[in-house]
Order: structure tokens, then sequence, then C-alpha cells
């Protein structure tokens, strides 16, 4: 083994941004005796911006783009990718980095929300690509597989987290439509051979407009499209509403608008606009002078209605709105922040996963909980989160000390969609037919439209569902474990997906082994059943199902999902070791500006590197890495059984606490182990220098909290600064910085 093993360990955004800082230093030092190089590409928000613009960029502000080489590198062998949380970033959060950055002297230009120049379409499109999941498609060259590691949910089921009640008379429903949706008109085929599609509107006047020009198909990928009617979405608000008021409940919208960052911002906006529809007509023409757009929530509204001579008549009939309408769900009830206030705080896997566990509750405006009516608009997943609900009424709340495990194996190899890409779904402004045609011209789909409907396509590849099918087969046989692939036969795409499912079962051996198809509603009552038992069953889901349901069940089972285990198993042999599906946090940050405390839990990155040491010492026969994975796995289960997590206040261990006791356990492993002599001599020191200095250590971290913090910016922090914060103590600094 003469070459150096490499891990890229990728530097994000917000909280794990943060605790990078703090952690990073102490994984180098460790790894340094294994012949393991640390390389941390910037794939931050800000980063990806800086990345994306060098032509307006001093030559000494010039940056790589990170994540078109960590894509590139996703495509080797020798890939080992440690992927911590990035915002998945809202025109708002966009615009707000932006002018960050130009604060700091870095001359990138505005985004254009509606391009008119050459030049303002070329800058449009750059940021197109560092806009939403712009970091997910490009590394996954692989389907997902994400569990709760045994020590995990061992520790949840000895220490259970809060759950509501749920009462059998609960008024909590989902409201979705029942025609007219994504789900209605979805139309879906196979492609049969390579070739390519374009995307094409044919307006009703005989216009005719290329929408997305020609882009490769391959043989075998299923293709679908589908269009939400804007007319039908309005008239449903208006019933969900009544719906909410006649109940005397809250009302909340959940939608994913950051991923889906086109459709559901529209969709968002719709509701907004429907609520407050006698707002919206009585200041018609206020609210198009200062260019307000309903997609962007109140918070935009009211930002930019602030020092206008009728800035309080507005407010005040907003305020009247909601005092005659039905009750809107808070997201902060102290600061007055609405559920319709920002687009990207109702994001839809969180926020339905806090409900249930909640007992079917949101907060109102005296900061109460209260029953709720969840507008989920597409019927595609709203079902499933309707029978999670049913099942709560009917069952009572699960039990997180008896309750079994729910993996999940999730398709999204080679940007595998099942909701409509980013490129491929756009908002009709007249009547007509949408049609995605070939390169000669016949078409493949086609959807009929009008003013205002969202129309969006989407893609799988036929490699990435063989892929999956595999991994799920791996999956069950190892852990012996029922697996259940949530697909709905009466969903056009889900039918095509069944057949190709059916078709490469057929290539492995399945004696023994428990796997079947179920429509997403029977699926959820199945898998709730079974985890009542203590059974543990394995979902199967397409990408966006993945990502709710590794929210959902994580939430229930452990009291975040930022403690699961994200491995991608690359299609070329590498390795994507995501770090938990919690998000960046940004509400911890704010706490730690605000308070010096950080709260995030580093735990989703100590697995994530177990795992990949393991991958390293497996793939490039690096002994080293694996004592480094075993000790790393006896540390983890120590943290978890002496409760080194982060706790919640000042004057309480915190992120920085957390990853000392990391590192004394993991160096207390290293010096213990009788695998590797060298490595055991090597750590005995340091183990020694930090179980003698644990209190000194202890002070200093905790006597940093307490005080506000500057670390230079918030998308683009200086790296001083953000050290200084996130590494107070100089008897920890000086162990690490001598090893």
């Amino acid at each position: 083994m003469a070459e150096k093993s490499k891990i890229y360990y990728t530097l994000t955004d917000e909280a794990p941004m943060l605790a990078t800082h703090s952690f990073l230093p102490i994984l180098k030092a460790f790894t340094k005796f294994a012949n393991i190089e640390i390389e941390v590409p910037d794939i931050s928000l800000a980063g990806r911006i800086l990345a994306n613009f060098p032509e307006y960029l001093k030559d000494d502000q010039k940056i790589p783009d990170a994540l078109a080489e960590l894509g590139e590198l996703a495509t080797k062998p020798e890939a080992n990718i440690i992927k911590l949380p990035n915002i998945s970033a809202s025109v708002p959060q966009l615009e707000d980095a932006i002018a960050e950055l130009q604060k700091q002297g870095f001359a990138v230009p505005n985004y254009p929300v509606e391009p008119k120049t050459d030049e303002e379409k070329a800058i449009n499109k750059k940021y197109a690509r560092v806009l939403g999941s712009a970091v997910n498609p490009v590394l996954r060259e692989g389907n997902s597989d994400r569990r709760a590691p045994k020590a995990v949910k061992n520790y949840a089921k000895a220490n259970p987290h809060r759950m509501g009640v749920w009462n059998p008379d609960s008024k909590t429903s989902v409201a979705h439509m029942s025609s007219g949706d994504f789900y209605g008109t979805e139309n879906s085929t196979t492609v049969e051979t390579d070739g390519k599609f374009r995307i094409v509107f044919y307006g009703n006047d005989g216009s005719e407009k290329v929408l997305k020009d020609l882009a490769p198909l391959k043989a075998g990928e299923v293709i679908d499209s589908s269009v939400m009617n804007l007319a039908a979405l309005n008239s449903f608000v208006e019933t969900a509403i009544a719906e909410a008021k006649e109940k005397d409940v809250l009302l909340s919208a959940h939608l994913k608008a950051t991923m889906m960052k086109i459709s559901d911002p529209i969709i968002f906006g719709a509701i907004v606009e429907t609520y407050f529809k006698d707002v919206f007509a009585k200041y018609k023409d206020t609210f198009a002078s200062l260019d307000i757009n309903p997609n962007f929530g109140l918070a935009t509204l009211f930002e930019k209605i602030t020092g206008r001579p009728n800035e309080a008549e507005i407010k005040a009939d907003i305020a009247k709105t909601i005092e005659n309408s039905a009750k809107l769900a808070m997201v902060n009830s102290d600061k007055g922040i609405t559920n319709f206030h920002v687009s990207s705080d109702v994001i839809v896997d969180a926020s339905m996963a806090a409900l249930v566990r909640g007992g079917g509750k949101m907060w109102n405006t005296e900061g109460k909980e209260e029953d709720t009516v969840c507008i989920i608009p597409d019927r595609t997943y709203a079902g499933f989160y309707d029978a999670i609900v049913q099942d709560m009424k009917k069952n009572g709340a699960i039990d997180p000390k008896t309750f079994g495990s729910v993996p999940n194996v999730g398709l999204m190899a080679r940007k595998a969609e099942e909701y409509g890409s980013h490129d491929k779904t756009f908002q009709i402004s007249e009547p007509g037919t949408v049609k995605v045609e070939d390169e000669n011209g016949a078409c493949l789909l086609e959807q009929k439209v009008n003013n205002g409907d969202i129309f969006r396509m989407c893609q799988t590849k036929d490699a990435s569902i063989k892929d999956w099918v595999k991994l799920a087969v791996n999956r069950s046989r190892l852990s012996d474990t029922p697996a259940i692939f949530w697909l709905d036969k009466d969903r056009a795409h889900d039918s095509q997906i069944i057949k190709k499912v059916e078709k490469y079962l057929q290539d492995h051996d399945l004696t023994g082994l428990d796997i079947s198809i179920m429509d997403v509603k029977d699926a959820m009552i199945e898998t709730l059943k079974r985890g009542r038992e203590g059974k543990d069953t394995i979902s199967v889901s397409g990408n966006v199902l993945r990502d709710y349901l590794t929210d959902m069940f994580p939430i229930l089972e452990l009291g975040t999902s930022a403690k699961m285990l994200s491995i991608v198993p690359l299609m070329n042999g590498g390795g994507l070791f995501e770090t938990g599906a919690g998000g960046s946090a940004p509400k911890h940050v704010e706490q730690f500006l605000k308070e010096g405390y950080l709260r995030w839990d580093s735990l989703g990155e100590f697995l994530a590197l177990q795992a990949s040491f393991e991958h390293l010492a497996q793939t490039q026969n690096n002994k080293k890495a694996q004592v480094l994975a075993d000790a790393l796995d006896e540390a983890n289960a120590k943290f978890l059984a002496t409760d080194k997590s982060p706790a919640r206040k000042v004057g309480q261990i915190d992120n920085r606490g957390s990853h000392f006791y990391l590192a004394m356990y993991w160096a207390e492993s290293l010096a213990n182990q009788t695998e590797d002599a060298e490595m055991a001599a090597k750590f005995a020191p340091v183990a020694r220098a930090l179980q003698e200095n644990e209190a000194k250590i202890n002070e200093e971290l905790i006597g940093a909290q307490g005080k506000s913090q500057d670390v230079g910016g918030y998308y683009h922090p200086n790296a001083e600064e953000a050290n200084a914060a996130m590494r107070p103590s100089a008897t920890l600094n000086r162990i690490v910085d001598g090893i």
C-alpha cells in the first residue's frame, strides 16, 4: 500500500460547516498515521457561487469548481466522499448569499429573477446550477442505503424521546386534490432506443416555443410528464381553508420548495394568494409596483411594504384576514412567523414528521398546540401521509422503546427522478399543448395546459433501477429483513417501474427472502403494523419517498433524522457517505451567533466516517483504516452510552464538547487495540493527555459559551474567525495539534 488513501470531507453550510471547523483538525490528526489524506472541497452555497463566476473575480479570489470535480470523481472506483448536509438553496437564500459575498468584496453579479438580456440569461443559467438540490444529483452516482445503526437504535430504545399523544378524536387531517394534480395528469412511457428529446409548447393560437432543446435519452429509461392545473389548485385550497375554519383547527401547507424549486414555490404562492385573495385584490396595483410575488410568501411582502405610506393598512388587512379566516399554523409563535412566511420553512418531510411525532399538532399564535388541516396538494405522496395520520388516530403514537426499524433503499442513481427536475419544469403562460418529442419530431408524451399551469417531465435510467433492485435484494439478505417496494400500480410512473422491478428481481436468488410490492398507503400501514410488533421492514422507494421516509421514520424512532447512517454505494465501486438527513440547521447557527452555543450533533459525521474507513480498508487494502474504523465504532458506542451529544442550553456540553469526547474515546480505543502495535503506541499518550485534562478542557469549552459570536459571515465566514470560535480550548488544541 504505497499510495495514500484519500477521503474527501466536504465543506458545506450553516451548522455542519461550523462543526467542521472544530472536528476537522481532530480527524486530520487521527488519520495521518493510517496513510490517509483528508481533502476538503468547498461545495457550500457561497463556494458554488464563486466557482461559477470566475470571470467576475480577482485572481486571488478564484476557487476551483469543487462540485464538478467531485461529480467526476464519483464515477471512479477510488471515490471516498463524506458529504455533510448543505443548503438546498431557495431564491431568497441565494440572494442573501450573493449580497454577503458582494459586501466581502467579491464582485459576483446579482441574480436576475426575470432575465431579459442575453447577459442576464447567461447569469441566470449559471445560478440555476447553484439553486435547489444542486449538490446531491451531481454526487449521487449510486442508490441510497439509509438505516439507523444498531448502537443508535439501541440507545434510542433505552432513552426514548418524547412523543406527543394521539387522540382517536383528533381533527388533524391531510387535505389533497382529487383531480388536476400531478398524480391525476401523469403519463409515462419506457424509451426503447437511445435518442434525444426536446420539450415544445404549442399554443392554441398557433405559436410554438421550445422549452428545452435536445437532450439525451437512454434505451430502457422511464420518462414521465404531468401537470398541476392552477385553477384546480386554487379551488382545492379554497375548500381546505373552509374545512379548517369549519373544524376550528389550524391550517398549514407542506411542500418541498427546496427540492422542487420551480414547481413548489408556485404552488406555495397559489396557497398564499388564495388565502389572502382579498388583500391581493385590494392592493393589486401597489403589489405590482413593488414587484411582490406571492411565491416568496409573507416575509418578502412585509419587507417590500416597509416604509410605504399604506404599510400599516396592509398589515391590518392581513391580520384581519387571519382573524376571520382559518387560523394559520406558526413556525415561530413568539416572532409572529406563520407557516405562510417563507416557502423554505414548510419542508414537508421535516414538518409532517414533526407533526406525527407531536400527536398531530402544530403551534398556534399563542405558542400552544392545536390539531391541523395539512395542505399537501399532490396525491402522489399525500396518501402516504394520510395513511400514517389515520393509523396514529386508530392505534395511538408509536413507542420508541419497542418499535422496529425501517431502513430505506432509495432509487436515486444517475439523477433518477420521479418529481420533475428543475430544467424540465415550467410554468405555462397561455393555453395550449406541451409535447415531449424525439429528435425526429415524433411525440413521446403530451399534456394539455392552461395559463398558469405547471408542466414537469422527469427521467429515470434503466441502469439505476437495475442497481436499485440489486441493492434491495442484497440488503434484505444481509440483514435478514423483509423488503417492500413502495409503488402504486395506479400511478403512471410507478406502473412502468413495477414492470422493471418484476423483471430484475428474476436476476436474483430470492430463496428465503420476503420481498413484495405495495401501494404506498398499504406499504405504510403494513410497515407501521410490523414496527409496532417490534419487527424491522426495509422500505424500497423512489427518490422523493426516499427523502420523506428517511425523515419520517428516524424522527419517530430516534427523535431526529441526523443520526441515520446514509451510504451511497456508487455504481462504479466508490463510496459516498452522507452524514444524516437532517438538513443544515439554520436555527442552530442562529443560537450559536447569539449565545455561543452550537447544538449541532456530529454523530452523523462519526457514523459516516466509520463506514468510510471500512470502505477504504476493503477497496484499497488499507489495514490501518480498518483499525481506525473498529476503534471509531467502539468510540461511537461509548459516546452514545455516556450521552455526550450536545444538550440544548448554555452551560452544558455543545458540539465542540462532543468532539472532545469522541476524540478521547477514539484515542482510548486506538491505544487499547492489539491489531496494530504502532497505532496503539502513538495513541496511548494522546489518550492519557486527554483523560488527564478532561476537567480543564471542559472548563475552557463551556467557558467560551454565553457570548455572541461573529465569524465574519453567514454563508461565507472568515476561516480564521470560524476556527477561533469553534476551537476555544487551548489545552485541547495543543494535544490535537501535537499528535
